[in-house]
C-alpha cells in the first residue's frame, strides 16, 4: 500500500475562501437556457417557467454566483432585444452558435431566476460588435435607480428598484479569433480600459473584469494579459482566465494531473498582475475570477452538433457531453485547484448550469437528473468554507513525459472548529496509507468522511441515475495528533475532523 502525509499548521494560512469560488455560468448556447433552467408549460415549471427541479438542484450544489449572458453568445447580443413585453421581443440570428434566438429569456428573467436560486448576479457586456455606449445603456438599465431613459425602461418593465450588480465582465474570450468583433490584445486593452473608466464614472461600486486568456494554450498567452493589463490595471478589479481539458488519451493518473497544470496557469497569470503592479508602481493587487471551467469530454455516443448539422434552430443540442466517474476527479481537482489558490481567485463559474458541460441536465418535458461532477461540486461548496491553510503534502510520485505527478492531491480548510480535508487518490489500482498530521490542533472526533468512488472508471449517471453517488466511510483513527484513514482508489475524499 502506497503512503500520503498531509502535514498542516494552525497558524500557517493562506487565505479566505471567497464564497463566489463556488459558481456556475447560463449562456444562450444550445439548451442550458430554454428545457435547461427555463421550459414554460413543463409540470415542474413555476409561474415564470423555470424548472423547479433544476431550481433546487442549483440551490443544493451551493452555487453562489452565476455569470450571464455568455460567453461567444454576448459578443453579438443586443441585451434590449430581451427585455420589455415577451410578445415583443425580436427573434434573432445567433452567430455564435448558428441558432435562433427566441430572447424569450433575457435580462429580468435571469434577475428573476438568481434571485429564487439563492445566488448572485455576474454581468458581461457586448465588447465585440458593440462597445462603451452599448455598456452604458445596460448599466443604466440594470444600476440606476431612475429618471434617465433606461432605468425608466425599467421601471417600465415593471421592475422599480434597480438590481444592483456589483460584478461585470468587459467582454468574453476577446483573445479568440472565433469570437465576434475578436481584437488584438493592443485594441482590446483600450477598448476594456475606456469601458471602465466610462462604467466606473456611472457606478463607482461596481467590479470589472477584463479579459484574461481563454486557455492556456493560446499562442498569445502570456503577452495577452501583460499587454491588456497595462491598459486596465488601474481601472478593473479582475482579470478572467477559461479553461477547460479533455485528455482521455493520457493515462489515468496523468488525465487527473491536469488540475496541476490548471494551478500552474493561476500561478502564472498572478505572476503577470504582480509585474504589471510593480511597472506601475501601485499597491493594488489585481484578482483573478476563472470564470468559465470544466472538464471537456465525452463518454456516450458523440451528439451531432444540431448547429453545425441543422443550422438556425431554436435551442438545437450542442455539446451534451456524459460524464464518467474518472471525469468527476478530474473536475474535483480542478475545483481544488481554485480553492487552493483562494488569495488570488475571488470569482469561479463552473461552465455550464444545464445540459452543456454540466452538472445538470434535463429532458424536454421530463426528467431531470445530477452527472457525476455534480458530487464533488455541492460537497466543496458545502464544506470547504473558511481559511484554506498553507499545507505540506508528502506522496509518491509518477514519472511520465519526464514530469513528475503526486498520486495524491488534497487541501484543508479551517472553518471554525472544524477542518476539512479534500483529497483524490489518482492511483487507479492502489490504496492509499494516507496521514492528516496536525500542528497547534488537537483532533478530537471526525464528524464526517464522505467518497465518491466506483470500480468502473468509465460508468455514467446517464442510466439509472444513480451509479455513482457519495457514500459515508467510517475507517478514520485518531491518535494523538494525527488522522490516520485509507484512500480508495480512483476516489475523492472529504473529512471532516472537529478540533479544538
Amino acid at each position: 500500500m502506497q503512503k500520503a502525509r498531509l502535514l498542516l499548521h494552525k497558524e500557517f494560512r493562506k487565505a479566505k475562501i471567497d464564497p463566489r469560488i463556488y459558481g456556475s455560468f447560463v449562456e444562450h448556447m444550445g439548451r442550458v437556457v430554454y428545457t435547461g433552467i427555463y421550459e414554460p408549460g413543463h409540470p415542474l415549471a413555476d409561474e415564470e417557467g423555470f424548472r423547479k427541479d433544476v431550481m433546487e438542484a442549483v440551490k443544493e450544489a451551493g452555487i453562489s454566483i452565476i455569470r450571464y449572458p455568455g460567453g461567444n453568445f454576448v459578443s453579438g447580443y443586443d441585451w434590449e432585444d430581451g427585455v420589455g413585453p415577451k410578445d415583443s421581443r425580436p427573434v434573432r440570428l445567433d452567430l455564435a452558435w448558428k441558432s435562433l434566438e427566441t430572447n424569450q429569456f433575457g435580462t429580468d428573467e435571469f434577475m428573476h431566476f438568481v434571485e429564487k436560486s439563492g445566488a448572485e448576479p455576474m454581468m458581461a457586456v457586448n465588447l465585440g460588435v458593440n462597445g462603451i455606449k452599448d455598456a452604458l445603456h445596460y448599466l443604466e438599465y440594470c444600476n440606476f435607480p431612475g429618471g434617465t431613459k433606461y432605468s425608466d425602461m425599467r421601471k417600465d418593465h415593471g421592475v422599480e428598484e434597480p438590481y444592483g450588480i456589483k460584478t461585470w465582465c468587459l467582454g468574453n474570450e476577446m483573445d479568440g479569433d472565433w469570437q465576434l468583433g475578436h481584437k488584438t490584445a493592443e485594441e482590446y486593452g483600450r477598448l476594456a480600459q475606456e469601458t471602465a473608466k466610462a462604467m466606473k464614472l456611472m457606478d463607482p461600486s461596481i467590479e470589472l473584469v477584463s479579459c484574461g486568456s481563454s486557455l492556456n494554450t493560446m499562442a498569445t498567452y502570456p503577452q495577452w494579459e501583460a499587454t491588456t493589463l497595462d491598459y486596465t490595471y488601474d481601472y478593473v478589479d479582475y482579470i478572467s482566465l477559461h479553461q477547460y481539458f479533455d485528455g482521455h488519451e493520457k493515462s489515468f493518473p496523468a488525465f487527473l494531473a491536469q488540475a496541476d497544470e490548471m494551478n500552474e496557469f493561476i500561478e502564472n497569470v498572478g505572476a503577470v498582475c504582480d509585474f504589471i503592479k510593480t511597472k506601475k508602481r501601485s499597491d493594488k493587487k489585481l484578482f483573478i475570477s476563472f470564470d468559465e471551467w470544466g472538464v471537456w469530454t465525452r463518454h456516450s455516443d458523440e451528439t451531432v452538433n444540431e448547429c453545425d448539422a441543422n443550422p438556425w434552430q431554436e435551442a438545437p443540442i450542442i455539446s451534451e457531453m456524459i460524464y464518467s466517474f474518472e471525469d468527476a476527479l478530474l473536475f474535483g481537482g480542478m475545483l481544488m485547484a481554485l480553492i487552493k489558490n483562494a488569495d488570488r481567485v475571488k470569482v469561479a463559474c463552473q461552465s455550464l448550469l444545464a445540459n452543456i458541460s454540466s452538472m445538470i441536465m434535463t429532458r424536454k418535458g421530463g426528467e431531470m437528473w445530477l452527472q457525476t461532477i455534480y458530487y464533488p461540486f455541492a460537497q466543496a461548496a458545502r464544506y470547504a468554507r473558511g481559511t484554506v491553510l498553507d499545507t505540506r503534502l508528502d506522496c509518491e510520485k509518477k514519472v511520465e513525459d519526464s514530469k513528475e505527478i503526486p498520486l495524491v492531491d488534497a487541501l484543508a480548510v479551517e472553518n471554525g472548529k472544524e477542518l476539512v480535508i479534500l483529497a483524490i487518490n489518482r492511483n487507479d489500482t492502489e490504496k492509499v496509507d494516507f496521514q492528516i498530521e496536525l500542528e497547534k490542533y488537537r483532533p478530537v472526533e471526525v464528524k464526517e468522511h464522505l467518497m465518491l468512488h466506483h470500480e468502473n472508471l468509465q460508468v455514467t449517471n446517464e442510466i439509472d441515475h444513480d451509479a455513482v453517488k457519495p457514500t459515508h466511510q467510517n475507517n478514520c483513527k485518531i491518535l494523538e495528533n494525527k488522522v490516520e484513514l485509507e484512500l480508495n482508489p480512483a476516489s475523492w475524499n472529504v473529512i471532516v475532523i472537529g478540533v479544538e
